[in-house]
């Protein structure tokens, strides 16, 4: 366990809640980056695999937590951009 990585983790995990709300909020994708999302949350799976064959400890708790966080604003996103797509069709 390392506090540095307690720190960095605890830092990010900070953000994604405040996201999902943003999401739930705006029911909207302006501003959202599905490629960034995607690429963060394999880094999540990385560090809980991570943890769980090299060097298990409690910090893999924080990384399931932001990995959760993620996952619900990529479901939102994709929720919100198939609501977008459906409003052009029908507009347009």
């Amino acid at each position: 366990m390392s506090p540095f990585e307690i720190t960095m983790l605890a830092c990010f995990g900070l953000s994604w809640p405040l996201s999902v709300m943003k999401s739930l909020k705006t029911r909207s994708t302006a501003g959202k980056s599905i490629l960034f999302m995607t690429a963060i949350l394999i880094g999540y799976i990385a560090g809980i695999l991570h943890k769980i064959f090299y060097s298990p400890d409690f910090v893999i708790l924080i990384y399931i937590f932001n990995l959760i966080m993620v996952s619900i604003d990529v479901t939102l996103y994709w929720v919100h951009y198939s609501r977008e797509q459906k409003a052009k069709k029908t507009v347009g």
